[in-house]
């Protein structure tokens, strides 16, 4: 039986589009699979890892009739890949075996039974959808994803926190020594105040496979899953259970001194004298001073690094440490021109915003050097 027929890059993208979350390596050997479904012309993908499902459905040409079986989606990324992008590709079953074929070239893959792949056991009941455009979600994560922790053993700060209430999108993410906040308007009402945390795994797939099209991302949320359904794709993820740190109580409030500068003057400046830092050690001073910002760093071998901005400050003078890794983070994650740096004094926390919005802000953490 054929099971499906198409072109090479119908084939990869559809499969690509399943395969982010497949680990190579697995104590269930299934998982390593893809499961595909055929159900009259419609081809339905599935993958997972235990924790995230991914689903998506595609017409893929192939003999009347319906089918099941699982086979190694890495394997046939890896097969496909090398194969013309305009060349016809068919997959066939012959009893616990599929053949991918593919002008001369053939490929006889063994198969798993489907009846042994783990689905994901969905939540009885999900909260209210609401729509987000994609180009907006993915905005989004893209400015406060970097500040994830990783394999915290505060499992709660390995991902997003997400936040909807009213006609506001808030995603906050936070590792101890920064906090990322970003929120948007939406054009609808939430019905009511929604509270997850997306793990950081399910983020950066949906970062992978969000587009920035116009089209829109329909969100649900239940106690311990959400699920995500966009572009003809269905992705349900379990939810980091725990207590995300009040982050309203982290954002400083009333820094007396502030400067507005060039973001990428400043980025350029902190990328001089980050090469002067210790692999260790990251630090580096900032010193403050009307009309002056100095940066210097220096390391081990006694090597030293400064650099100096003309700036339009008329407040305080500051020495300030920073992990200069926590500060290019942000710059780089920014696209304006202008960014403005609220500080109270050398030991308390610094809060970086884009001027004249309060959509965005990130506080870092000072440290002694």
């Amino acid at each position: 039986m054929i099971v499906l027929k198409t072109t090479q890059d119908k084939l990869l993208s559809v499969l690509q589009s399943v395969s982010g979350i497949v680990e190579r390596r697995h104590t269930l050997p299934v998982l390593a699979n893809v499961m595909i479904r055929k159900t009259g012309s419609a081809v339905q993908l599935t993958t997972s890892d235990l924790e995230i499902q991914i689903r998506t459905t595609a017409q893929l040409d192939g003999d009347a009739g319906d089918f099941t079986t699982t086979v190694g989606a890495r394997k046939l990324i890896d097969i496909l890949r090398t194969m013309p992008s305009d060349q016809t590709v068919s997959l066939e079953s012959s009893q616990s075996k599929v053949i991918l074929k593919g002008g001369k070239s053939k490929f006889t893959l063994q198969t798993l039974p489907a009846e042994d792949f783990p689905l994901v056991q969905e939540a009885a009941s999900f909260g209210p959808a609401f729509s987000v455009p994609q180009k907006t979600l993915k905005a989004l994560l893209g400015q406060v994803s970097f500040a994830m922790a990783v394999h915290d053993i505060r499992y709660y700060l390995n991902g997003i926190l997400f936040v909807a209430e009213g006609k506001k999108l808030s995603l906050v993410s936070t590792d101890g020594h920064r906090l990322a906040f970003a929120s948007a308007t939406l054009d609808v009402d939430v019905p009511s105040k929604q509270e997850v945390i997306l793990p950081r795994k399910t983020v950066l797939e949906l970062q992978r496979l969000m587009s920035d099209a116009e089209g829109a991302i329909d969100m649900q949320f239940a106690n311990n899953q959400a699920k995500f359904t966009f572009d003809g794709m269905e992705f349900v993820t379990k939810l980091v259970e725990g207590k995300f740190p009040d982050y309203n109580r982290v954002i400083p409030k009333g820094h007396r001194n502030n400067v507005t500068l060039g973001r990428q003057a400043l980025l350029s400046c902190l990328q001089r004298t980050a090469i002067l830092t210790s692999d260790k050690f990251k630090g580096v001073r900032l010193n403050l001073e009307p009309g002056t910002l100095r940066v210097a760093s220096t390391n081990a071998e006694q090597e030293e690094a400064v650099d100096e901005l003309d700036i339009d400050y008329g407040g305080d003078a500051i020495e300030i440490g920073f992990n200069v890794t926590y500060i290019i983070d942000v710059l780089g994650n920014m696209g304006q021109d202008m960014v403005r740096i609220d500080l109270a004094d050398g030991n308390s926390s610094a809060l970086i915003t884009i001027p004249e919005n309060d959509d965005f802000k990130y506080v870092v953490m000072p440290m002694r050097i």
